[in-house]
């Protein structure tokens, strides 16, 4: 198959593009002439027959951009098994096939429908192969040939990093470096000037220029002033097709600044300056400002201020700030119209960072006189010292003197002065001063452990200027004296082992004193000598401030003491010296071989025997269990308990308890208990009713002339026998009681158990006869037998 390109290039290519092809390379992204070839079919032997040569052709071209109104021609493709009568079909697949490209299926001529772009896309692979329209079936195997798009001038330089802004320093030499620009074009940089870009600069010179192939800005001009300009905007045209006529063009603009360095030197503005200070300006305090200019910027203007020279050079003081780079003049001592009244200096300002590349324009500093004016003012007292440190004793008397405070007026009329101590509402006041003499006492009685040190502010002033003041600071230091006596450092918790041998030193103790050193170590340690000495422990003084406690004897006991109390003395070095007393407890504890205490408390007991902390536990738990079961056992056996009575009509008495307050004689209505104090005043005998009883019934009259004849005695025992010989009676024990106080006393009976059945006859005026101690209750019985006869 052979393919006919109308392209401008096609009568180069087409000598190119000849090549021999062979049978068998079906894969091979070409086209082929196929005729006197045998095509391998499935199922059939291949033959072999000497090919024969035919026109190759690869690739198409076409141009990008076309705007005709008909599709663009780009090539034929033709089979050599084409005779021309119609009966080869030509088929085209592959990217673009039916929508970009499109074929004449009978001529093989290829068009393109849309316009393209090359920028978009640069090639298109397409497959091409020829049929047999009546048969369907290939005449040659399918190819692949490649449709190249042509680049056209279509796109015009661009810099994609633009606008810049770029920075140079002042004073460069000619030929600087500034900045690199590129442009970027997008058509196709193999074909043609299309992407060949130039450089020029449009905007920009005499002090800047472009170098047209690299596009690198440089400074065109020598020693370029930033005092002078310090912007500048160049524009600079990027051009295609090599820069000739027809090329498309680009541009871009580069912001310059230059940059400071420092080639100015500082200038005051004058030569001669007056400054007028009050002599009752403060020391310390800022009293004027003076400034020289400097034309550079940032650290290139920074400088100092200093006094070269002057009759106020040790009076006065000048520093910079470095914000406003002005020189701060101050008072280094008080100003004295009377004495001086002005002032001469020479200052000077100078850069801190130097060039030395421009110290050919130096020098970089300058200098100016300053005069000053000492102006004269009415001055307050001015005290004879600066400040005052006074000393009194502690626990000293109310109104003793603790020093004096001086001012005076420093003016020529020399006015009396005043004082007074400045004190805050809140603040006590323990100290007082004349206001004539200066003279400072106490008003109250001052302790140096409470507060060892007082600042108070004094002040003065003019008698016939009371607005007018000065202060002074006066410290008042508060002398030790032996007013408190040593005593233990800290609450010491001693112990000792029970191995414990004599001489062992088991603690070591201090002291600790309030007063001043002077009046407190060294301390002295001992036993009170008006007790009687202790046989368990000892004191040594170790002469350091400290003292050791140390045993007398060998082994303790916890089971015989488990504490022991140490009384001791703590003397100080004080004139006159202090003494304490205190008393030390000493623990007996179980301790290791090597002394480390094991337990000081009571369970160390069970463990020596060998019981350990969890069989502790186990028989504490059995202990509760067993508890537990014996409480379960009696709660049950309550529970289940029947009762052993029917009714209360049971032969066998009965024992009531009940919780009711003594009621008087009313209480014989809720119970009748005559039959249990009075055999004379019982029922017929009663029986149980839940059993038949054997012995013969008695008819009521005979049991009750029975009860009166016997006495209680005998009733007590015929119930007893009753009980025991009764057979019906059930196995269990009965608690039958009788009472009975006596029958037919002379003195006859106080109770009033009686009194609800019976009526007593007995006279009750014989009380009156007992004395004092029956009136009461003959007045009773008095009243009750009126009330009886009424």
């Amino acid at each position: 198959m052979k393919i006919t390109s109308t392209s401008c290039i096609c009568p180069v290519l087409v000598c190119l593009c000849f090549v021999q092809r062979c049978y068998g390379t079906a894969h091979h992204s070409s086209i082929k002439v196929t005729r006197n070839q045998t095509k391998h079919i499935e199922g059939e032997t291949e033959v072999h027959h000497r090919p024969k040569r035919g026109w190759v052709w690869n690739q198409f071209f076409v141009l990008e951009e076309h705007m005709g109104p008909d599709p663009q021609y780009v090539g034929k493709l033709h089979s050599n098994s084409d005779k021309g009568d119609g009966s080869v079909k030509y088929i085209l697949t592959g990217e673009g096939a039916g929508t970009i490209f499109i074929i004449d299926d009978t001529t093989g001529d290829i068009h393109s429908t849309k316009s393209l772009d090359r920028e978009q896309k640069t090639h298109y692979v397409l497959h091409a192969q020829a049929i047999d329209r009546r048969t369907n079936k290939p005449l040659e195997p399918e190819s692949e040939f490649i449709i190249k798009v042509q680049d056209i001038n279509d796109n015009a330089p661009k810099f994609t990093d633009g606008p810049y802004i770029v920075t140079v320093p002042e004073m460069s030499d000619m030929g600087t470096s500034v900045l690199q620009v590129t442009a970027t074009d997008a058509d196709d940089p193999t074909y043609g000037n299309s992407a060949r870009v130039v450089y020029s600069i449009l905007q920009g010179q005499p002090y800047f220029s472009v170098d047209p192939k690299t596009g690198v800005i440089r400074t065109a001009l020598h020693n370029m002033d930033r005092e002078a300009r310090e912007h500048y905007s160049v524009v600079i045209q990027a051009k295609d097709m090599a820069g000739q006529v027809g090329g498309l063009s680009g541009s871009t603009t580069v912001n310059i600044t230059l940059t400071d360095v420092n080639d100015n030197p500082p200038r005051f503005p004058q030569k001669h300056y007056q400054l007028y200070v009050p002599e009752s300006a403060q020391v310390g305090s800022a009293v004027g400002k003076i400034k020289a200019n400097d034309a550079d910027t940032g650290s290139n203007a920074d400088m100092t201020y200093s006094i070269i020279n002057g009759d106020g050079v040790g009076i006065f003081s000048i520093s910079t700030d470095k914000e406003t780079r002005e020189g701060i003049l101050s008072l280094k001592k008080p100003l004295n119209y009377e004495k001086k009244k002005s002032y001469t200096l020479n200052i000077e300002g100078a850069n801190t960072h130097l060039d030395f590349r421009f110290s050919h324009l130096g020098p970089f500093k300058d200098a100016t006189m300053l005069k000053i004016i000492v102006g004269d003012v009415d001055e307050p007292p001015l005290f004879s010292m600066p400040s005052y440190v006074m000393e009194v004793y502690e626990n000293a008397k109310i109104g003793t003197v603790v020093g004096t405070v001086l001012a005076q007026d420093p003016d020529s009329a020399n006015s009396l002065v005043r004082y007074f101590i400045e004190y805050n509402a809140e603040d006590d006041r323990f100290f007082n001063i004349d206001a004539n003499t200066g003279i400072i006492k106490t008003t109250k009685v001052l302790d140096r452990e409470e507060t060892p040190w007082y600042n108070i502010t004094v002040a003065a002033s003019e008698k016939d200027n009371p607005g007018l003041l000065s202060h002074v600071a006066v410290g008042i230091r508060v002398l030790d004296v032996n007013d408190n006596p040593p005593e233990l450092a800290r609450e010491y918790d001693i112990v000792v082992c029970e191995n414990s041998k004599p001489g062992q030193v088991i603690h070591t103790i201090s002291a600790t004193d309030k007063d001043d050193f002077a009046n407190g170590p060294r301390f002295n340690f001992f036993l009170d000598e008006r007790l009687s000495i202790n046989p368990n422990f000892t004191l040594k003084d170790n002469e350091d401030n400290t003292a050791s406690i140390l045993t007398r004897r060998r082994r303790f006991s916890r089971t015989i003491q488990d504490v022991y109390y140490l009384p001791i003395m703590i003397s100080d070095g004080g004139i006159p010296s202090l003494s304490s007393s205190s008393t030390l407890t000493i623990r007996v504890c179980a301790c290791e071989r090597d002394g480390r205490v094991r337990t000081c408390h009571a369970e160390a007991f069970l463990s020596s025997a060998g019981l350990s902390t969890g069989a502790l536990i186990a028989i504490l738990l059995c202990v509760v269990i067993l508890l537990a079961i014996v409480v379960l056992f009696i709660t049950l056996r309550r529970s289940k308990k029947e009762p052993l009575i029917i009714s209360e009509e049971d032969v066998r008495e009965n024992v009531v308890t009940y919780d009711d307050e003594g009621g008087g004689e009313e209480d014989t209505e809720a119970f009748d208990i005559t039959a249990l104090r009075n055999p004379s005043a019982a029922e017929e005998l009663k029986y149980r009713r839940d059993i038949i009883p054997e012995v013969n019934l008695t008819p009521r009259h005979q049991t009750l002339s029975t009860l009166e004849s016997i006495d209680v005695q005998e009733f007590i025992k015929q119930r007893l026998a009753e009980a025991d010989l009764d057979p019906s009676v059930p196995p269990y024990d009965s608690l039958q009681t009788y009472a009975y106080e006596g029958q037919r006393s002379e003195a006859g009976s106080i109770s009033s158990l009686d009194s609800a059945t019976t009526q007593s006859d007995q006279d009750y005026h014989y009380l009156g006869d007992w004395g004092p101690e029956f009136k009461k209750l003959a007045e009773l019985y008095g009243e009750i037998e009126s009330e009886r006869t009424t």
